[in-house]
C-alpha cells in the first residue's frame, strides 16, 4: 500500500538503510504492517520488524544518495540509524564473509589539503571523522560475534565514490586512514546523521577483499555477505530498548 508523506512517524522508528536491493530484500520480506512512502524519487517502506517500528530505504550507490537518504529518514521519524551491507576489506587478516563494525568513518575521496587540512577532512568542520554511537556499535559487535560463524571486528570504515579494486589502493587506505574497509556511502550516512545528534551505526560484511580479485568476488559472495548483516540486524532489533 503507498500512502502520501506524513511527518514524522506517528513514534519513533529505527531507520534501517541498504545501499542496493540485495542489501535489504531479505529484510524487506520479514516487514509488516508495511507502508510504501515516496518521497524525493526514492521509497520508503514503514512497518515493524522483530516487534520495533522501522523505517527500511535502498539508498541507491554513492555518498550524495546516502547523505539524501540519510536527511529523509531523519524527517520521517528515525531516532537512530542502522547502515547494512556489504563492503571491500581492508585491513590485513580479514577474509571475504567476516563483518566490519564502524567504530568511525571518513570520506577517503575528499581531498583538500591544498587548504591545509588532513586527506578526509571536510573543510570547517571539527571533526575528522564521524564516530559512531558507541552503544549500537558494541551491540552490533556483539550480535555479530554471536550470531555468525564468522569474524566480527570494530573499525574505521573509509567511503568514497569509487569500486577500489586495486592491491596498491588497498595498502594506501590501510596506510593513510588506517582502514578496516572500503565502500561507498557510510561516511555520507554518518556525517548526515552526526551533525542531526541521531545515533548510528554501519555494518558491513566483506564480499569482497578489495584487491585485484575483487571483480570477481563480488557477484559470488555478495549474497552471503547481506544474508549475515540482515541477521545482526535482525537480531539487534530484538535486543534493541
Amino acid at each position: 500500500m503507498s500512502t502520501p508523506l506524513s511527518l514524522p512517524l506517528p513514534s519513533p522508528a529505527t531507520g534501517i538503510i541498504g545501499a542496493m536491493d540485495q542489501e535489504i530484500e531479505l529484510l524487506l520480506q520479514s516487514l509488516e504492517a508495511r507502508e510504501d512512502v515516496h518521497l524525493s524519487g526514492m521509497t520508503f517502506y514503514r512497518g515493524v520488524l522483530e516487534g520495533r517500528p522501522v523505517v527500511l530505504t535502498r539508498c541507491g550507490i554513492g555518498k550524495v544518495n546516502a547523505a539524501m537518504t540519510t536527511l529523509a529518514l531523519i524527517w520521517l521519524g528515525a531516532d537512530r540509524i542502522i547502515f547494512t551491507g556489504v563492503a571491500g576489506g581492508v585491513r590485513p587478516g580479514l577474509r571475504v564473509g567476516d563483518i566490519v563494525v564502524s567504530t568511525d568513518l571518513v570520506q577517503h575521496d575528499l581531498d583538500a589539503s591544498a587548504l591545509g587540512y588532513a586527506l578526509g577532512q571536510v573543510p570547517d568542520e571539527a571533526e575528522f571523522s564521524w564516530e559512531a554511537d558507541a552503544a549500537l556499535r558494541d551491540l552490533a559487535l556483539e550480535v555479530a560475534s554471536q550470531v555468525t560463524d564468522v569474524q566480527a571486528v570494530a573499525g574505521r570504515i573509509v567511503s568514497g565514490d569509487q569500486f577500489i579494486a586495486s592491491p596498491e589502493k588497498v595498502r594506501w587506505l590501510q596506510q593513510t586512514f588506517d582502514a578496516a574497509a572500503a565502500e561507498m556511502e557510510g561516511a555520507a550516512v554518518a556525517q548526515v546523521a552526526y551533525k542531526n545528534r541521531v545515533p548510528f551505526v554501519v555494518i558491513r560484511s566483506l564480499s569482497d577483499t578489495a584487491d585485484g580479485g575483487a571483480h570477481m568476488d563480488y557477484p559470488t559472495f555478495m549474497p552471503i555477505a547481506a544474508a549475515r548483516a540482515k541477521t545482526v540486524v535482525r537480531e539487534m532489533l530484538r535486543r534493541l530498548r
